[in-house]
C-alpha cells in the first residue's frame, strides 16, 4: 500500500521537475527521495517516472497515478484540518447515549445550549430504556460518552452529574392535594394502582424497589411504554406514579408531591477512555447546566405557572 509520503515525493518530483529541487523542497537527500519512488514504483508494478538527463517526465502509468496522488494527499489535509477544527469545537460529531429519563429531562437545555455555543459540531443521541442496556452499549463503542446512573465495575474515567429528586405524581383532584408542596409518605399509597412503567424500563425496576422499602409492592393500573407518557397518565387520575421531577412538563396539570423518605439519584457521564476534547467539552457543560438542583422541584402547576410558588428548601 502505498504511503502519504511516498505520493507526497512523487508529486513533488512531477511539480519541480527535478529530483535535486524536490529533495530540496522536501529537506530530505536525493538517495533517500529515490529510495521512496523506487519502492513506490515496486508496490504499484511498474515505472511511474522517466529520468531524462536534465528533467523527468511521468511514464502512462505514472499519469494515471497521479491525480490519485494529488487527491488523496488533499483528503489528508483535509482530515487534519477537520481533526483541527474538531479540537477547536468548529465542528464533528458526537454520539452521546442516554437512559430516556435523561434524554427528556436533563439533556433539551443542555442541548439547547451547545447548540447556541457550538453550531457546528452536531450531536447523534442514542436512548436506551434501562442503564444496563446503556452501559453494554457504551462498552460496545456505541457512544462516545454515556449519561445516566453511575454504571457497575466501569474501568473508565466517570463524572459526578449531580442527583435528581424524584415526585409523586397524582391528580389535581386527588385526596392527597392538601399536600401539594409537601412530603407524602408512600406507604399513603400502598392500596392504590400505580402507573408503572414497562418491565425493560430501568424506572420499572426502581419503583418496584422504592415500594418494597416503604413496605408494598406496587398494584399496575396501567404500563406505560413511553417515559414521558407516565406523569401525563398520573395526572389524568389513572393512579399515582413516581417520576424524575425534572421530566414534569412546564404546563403540567397535575400535582407533584415529594416522597417521605425523599426518592433520589445519582447521575453521572462516563466514557471509555480518557475523553477528547470535544466530549470534555460538552461532559463541562453537562455538568453546568443540568438541572439536578431540588430547589427547583415542581408542585402546584397553576402557582407555578402564575410565578407566585415559592421554592420549598432542599431537604
Amino acid at each position: 500500500m502505498p504511503t502519504l509520503r511516498q505520493l507526497e515525493y512523487l508529486v513533488t518530483v512531477v511539480d519541480t521537475g527535478s529530483f535535486t529541487r524536490a529533495a530540496e523542497q522536501l529537506h530530505v537527500t536525493q538517495p533517500a527521495l529515490s529510495h521512496q519512488i523506487r519502492a513506490l514504483e515496486s508496490t504499484v508494478g511498474g515505472p511511474l517516472l522517466e529520468r531524462l538527463p536534465r528533467s523527468v517526465r511521468l511514464t502512462p502509468m505514472g499519469r494515471a497515478v497521479l491525480p490519485h496522488a494529488r487527491a488523496a494527499l488533499a483528503e489528508a489535509e483535509r482530515l487534519t484540518t477537520v481533526a483541527r477544527r474538531t479540537a477547536g469545537l468548529e465542528e464533528g460529531e458526537l454520539e452521546v447515549a442516554a437512559v430516556y429519563s435523561v434524554s427528556l429531562g436533563i439533556l433539551p437545555p443542555v442541548l439547547r445550549a451547545w447548540r447556541r455555543r457550538h453550531p457546528g459540531v452536531r450531536i447523534r443521541l442514542r436512548e436506551y430504556p434501562h442503564a444496563d442496556k446503556l452501559q453494554a452499549a457504551m462498552s460496545a463503542g456505541r457512544a462516545d460518552l454515556a449519561i445516566g446512573p453511575a454504571p457497575a465495575d466501569w474501568p473508565g474515567p466517570i463524572r459526578e452529574l449531580g442527583v435528581e429528586e424524584f415526585a409523586v405524581v397524582v391528580p389535581v383532584d386527588d385526596p392527597l392535594a392538601d399536600n401539594a408542596g409537601s412530603r407524602v409518605a408512600l406507604g399513603e399509597l400502598a392500596d392504590r394502582a400505580w402507573v408503572h412503567y414497562a418491565p425493560d424500563n430501568g424506572l420499572a425496576d426502581l419503583l418496584d424497589q422504592v415500594c418494597a422499602r416503604a413496605g408494598f409492592h406496587p398494584h399496575v393500573a396501567i404500563r406505560a411504554e413511553q417515559t414521558s407518557a407516565v406523569p401525563l397518565l398520573a395526572a389524568a387520575g389513572l393512579g399515582p406514579a413516581l417520576v424524575p421531577a425534572n421530566i414534569i412538563p412546564p404546563h403540567f396539570d397535575g400535582l407533584a408531591l415529594r416522597p417521605d423518605p425523599p426518592v433520589r439519584r445519582a447521575l453521572t457521564a462516563y466514557t471509555r477512555t480518557r475523553p477528547d476534547p470535544l466530549t470534555v467539552a460538552f461532559a463541562d457543560l453537562l455538568a453546568q447546566q443540568a438541572r439536578l438542583d431540588p430547589a427547583g422541584f415542581p408542585t402546584d402547576p397553576a402557582r407555578r405557572a402564575a410565578g407566585t410558588e415559592e421554592s420549598p428548601s432542599a431537604p
